[in-house]
């Protein structure tokens, strides 16, 4: 494969994989609806666009350079540890997300409900935070959790607000 396009050949590129796209598209809308096939449309004119661009010279570099790593990365061993290593992260940080809104692992009083609930029933905060409201520590806040469970209340029971 060359290294570099030309202009020609780049805009060429770019309208084939369009074309390529637009016919997929197709596809998608009769199979999915409207609102699929117009996403697919909305991509399929990327390679158009970076045709116009002259980014396609960029876009093939950016395709080797990965193609070069992934066929490096096959044969060796610390490549491989290297993805183990990532797809782990993501594992963590995935199960952590779970743990969190679940209350699982958490210590009392740190997460945003916990806190919420605290100040609705008259329960101490956890440490570091004031129990004062937005205007200070002598002002009722308007627009505290009790009043905006109230005015829920009242709109759910069909009264005005």
């Amino acid at each position: 494969m060359p290294e570099t396009l030309s202009e020609n050949v780049g805009m060429g590129l770019g309208a084939a994989l369009t074309a390529v796209g637009f016919v997929i598209s197709y596809f998608v809308w009769r199979r999915k609806g409207a609102a699929y096939g117009l996403r697919g449309v909305a991509w399929s004119l990327l390679p158009v666009i970076a045709g116009l661009l002259l980014l396609m010279d960029v876009v093939l570099q950016f395709v080797l350079g990965v193609l070069g790593i992934l066929l490096t990365m096959a044969f060796k061993l610390q490549s491989w540890v290297g993805l183990g290593l990532a797809v782990l992260m993501v594992v963590l940080y995935v199960v952590s997300g779970f743990m969190k809104s679940k209350g699982i692992g958490v210590k009392p009083g740190a997460r945003p409900e916990d806190r919420a609930r605290a100040r609705t029933e008259g329960g101490e905060e956890p440490r570091g935070r004031s129990r004062a409201g937005p205007g200070g520590p002598g002002q009722r806040p308007e627009a505290g959790q009790g009043a905006l469970r109230r005015r829920r209340l009242r709109r759910h029971r069909g009264a005005a607000p």
